[in-house]
């Protein structure tokens, strides 16, 4: 029976699940060049059309953030296998769906329910990972993760340009691509030793779930994915600020920053292989973020502009893979699906909620570019926050060895008695 011998990962495990956790990305991106082609349709009949046209490309991702810990749930209860070969074939079912659907506000609940498989096949992938490698293997394909996916976000954004100038529904056959990928997983990805072990031993005590470090994370993840999409939804607004309206060369101007998005995932990796922590490398990616938020903000050329964006993009490059790392360190097996979940949670809810923070600062400054300074000068607080904090638990930590010291310093020796003669 499959499953039930010992089995070692390799290389077609780590693309297998590369690609599967590229689908929420496709799930985002395929949509981006279809938009105004949606809104032109439903516009004589919908009147709600101009909102829940763009709202459709966001919808998973607020899907996700609100089913993640009930999929987190299903990915501890049952086994990681199962899940992802029901989620991906889910995923191409639903994907496809507004093909064949003729109302606007049903074709918006499906892009609700597909959040749903998202969030199963990202929490299943990235319990995988932490399953199959650890420590220097498990930071080596989360690099990876890293450098692949903006790779064939490029792509499909290129491919659904494509097909939407034929017709907006079919962007949504893109979505076929599930399919295939489901027959790698259900030959190449196999159940974990760590959950055969625990499904067997069911007497032994589980792990305890780590609460507080997950809270503490969480925050972090949430307060992180917040200033990530300050500049993803933004940017384009800066450039109008600068004088740039047209597209074709925001595009150019953009072309070589996006480049560093791998470079950030490369020195995720190299951060990793020199041994700094996890920690330093989440204030290293926030300190990018404001710094390159703070340059546009102050921009007013082109150049410092595209400076700015070199060092957020390094910075978007190293925040995926440092969370994602990060919180899979500090997960026994018994419990990753629920904890993977919670942070999944609060990244996305971030997403969702970035938007109305940048709209309620930007509400009391004069421009978008004053918004940039203050992101940047926030994400700059956090940096000093997680090093600060670093810093006090050791000092913490070594006043109790030394007040222990003292007192065992100040206690009177017990004198031995006399020998007798």
């Amino acid at each position: 029976m499959r499953g039930l011998r010992s089995q070692t990962p390799g290389t077609v495990q780590g693309l297998t699940i590369i690609l599967a956790g590229y689908l929420p990305i496709l799930a985002i991106v395929s949509l981006f060049p279809a938009v105004g082609k949606i809104i032109g349709h439903f516009a004589p009949t919908e009147p709600l059309a101009s909102t829940l046209g763009p709202a459709m490309v966001t919808a998973p991702g607020f899907g996700i953030a609100t089913f993640a810990l009930f999929a987190g749930i299903l990915v501890d209860r049952f086994d990681r296998r199962s899940m992802l070969l029901a989620a991906t074939f889910m995923f191409g079912a639903i994907g496809i769906a507004p093909i064949y659907l003729s109302d606007l506000e049903t074709i918006y609940a499906s892009r609700l329910l597909l959040g749903l498989c998202e969030a199963a096949i990202i929490i299943t992938v990235n319990s995988l990972v932490a399953d199959y490698w650890a420590n220097s293997a498990r930071r080596r394909w989360l690099a990876i993760q890293g450098l692949v996916g903006p790779a064939l976000a490029s792509l499909t954004i290129l491919l659904a340009g494509l097909l939407a100038a034929q017709s907006w529904r079919s962007v949504f056959w893109l979505y076929m691509i599930a399919f295939p990928l489901l027959v790698a997983i259900w030959r190449f990805i196999f159940e974990p030793d760590c959950r055969r072990r625990a499904s067997r031993d069911g007497n032994v005590p589980a792990a305890s779930f780590p609460v507080s470090r997950i809270i503490a994370l969480a925050g972090l993840n949430l307060f992180s994915s917040s200033i990530y999409f300050v500049f993803t939804v933004h940017g384009s607004i800066v450039w109008n600020e600068l004088g740039v309206a047209d597209t074709a060369i925001i595009g150019r101007f953009s072309f070589l920053p996006s480049l560093f998005v791998v470079a950030g995932a490369g020195l995720f990796w190299l951060l990793g292989t020199l041994g700094r922590t996890y920690r330093l490398q989440a204030a290293i990616f926030l300190g990018l973020h404001g710094i390159g938020l703070f340059l546009m903000g102050c921009a007013s050329a082109p150049g410092t502009m595209v400076a700015g964006m070199i060092l957020q993009q390094t910075g978007a490059g190293m925040t995926l893979p440092t969370l994602i790392g990060w919180g899979l360190n500090i997960l026994p097996p018994t419990h990753r699906g629920r904890g993977v979940a919670v942070l999944t949670g609060a990244f996305f809810f971030g997403q969702f909620g970035s938007p109305f923070v940048v709209s309620l600062v930007k509400a009391h400054v004069s421009s978008m570019q004053e918004t940039f300074v203050m992101f940047g000068m926030v994400a700059v607080f956090g940096t000093a926050v997680l090093i600060l904090s670093r810093r006090l638990k050791t000092n913490v930590y070594k006043c109790r060895i030394f007040s222990k010291f003292m007192r065992q310093a100040r206690r009177p020796k017990q004198l031995s008695a006399p020998s007798g003669t």
